[in-house]
């Protein structure tokens, strides 16, 4: 019952990352149509953004609010110079932003080095949950990706930005000629995808290895999330991420990670073939 308890909630844990990174990917996809190759380094750049702020002598909770704020303003910046010129050319996309994640990558190596950093966690202790000692900072993470999944839904579903936006996903060209900015949100839009990814990040960062290559070890799951759940809602992240994440924990634990990642392409292939939509999309035709 013990380690039953205590591998729920590793596996609550990382689902929650990856609907973080995840929803970012959905969001930016949803409305502007943009694969985006380098989602992965916007969650690397939330991490160093934390390491650079803490070499500065400055605290977790500092870093922690500064890195979406910054990853959020470099999304804008990438936005406006290089991803907004693509739009309308899908496959220019994928390229464009596979040369930015290139880019980003080889920018932090030349900065911090090739060589993995270290964050400390700034919440040390554990709880007891059944005998069993549980750190606390990972419930903390699952509390922060709740509480960002939910304002992120009532932000879409419960508000004028929700609804112009939705109103653009449903149909641009109508949208634009009723006025709304449809520029402007795709800025907004995007800046609000690349900040989440580096919330991800950052939260991640005392948990793991923060290297140049980590964003990968949370792009490829978020995609994979976003196929089997679907990307034509919100909801669809939530679905995939809780199939995906728990699959992997789940098989990890009881074999072994190379194991794990076997069975979850198999079954992301399976569940694709069965649902091209994903899983939300085939309740969406219902």
């Amino acid at each position: 019952m013990e380690q039953s308890l205590i591998l729920l909630l590793d596996a609550s844990n990382f689902i929650l990352a990856i609907v973080l990174v995840a929803m970012g990917l959905v969001i930016i996809f949803g409305l502007m149509n943009v694969i985006n190759m380098a989602h992965g380094e916007l969650f690397l750049l939330g991490a160093y953004c934390l390491v650079f702020v803490e070499q500065l002598g400055g605290s977790f909770w500092l870093g922690l609010v500064l890195a979406p704020i910054f990853v959020g303003l470099v999304g804008l910046l990438l936005e406006e110079l290089i991803i907004r010129h693509v739009y309308r050319r899908f496959l220019d996309t994928i390229l464009a932003t596979w040369g930015l994640s290139i880019a980003i990558k080889q920018a932090v190596i030349v900065f911090f080095g090739p060589a993995s950093q270290t964050v400390s966690s700034p919440i040390g202790t554990s709880v007891t949950i059944f005998d069993t000692p549980y750190p606390v900072y990972r419930l903390f993470i699952m509390a922060i990706a709740l509480l960002v999944i939910v304002l992120t839904f009532w932000l879409f579903f419960r508000t004028n930005f929700g609804l112009t936006a939705r109103a653009v996903i449903a149909n641009r060209s109508m949208a634009s000629c009723l006025g709304i900015n449809t520029r402007r949100l795709d800025r907004l839009t995007f800046a609000y995808g690349a900040a989440l990814a580096g919330l991800a990040g950052a939260v991640m960062a005392p948990i793991m290895s923060v290297d140049p290559q980590m964003g990968l070890g949370f792009l490829v799951p978020a995609f994979l999330s976003i196929l089997v759940g679907g990307a034509g809602h919100l909801a669809g992240p939530l679905i995939g991420a809780g199939v995906i994440g728990g699959t992997d924990t789940v098989t990890a634990n009881i074999w072994s990670p190379v194991v794990a990642q076997i069975v979850v392409f198999t079954m992301a292939i399976i569940v694709i073939r069965l649902f091209p939509r994903g899983i939300a999309g085939r309740w969406g035709q219902k």
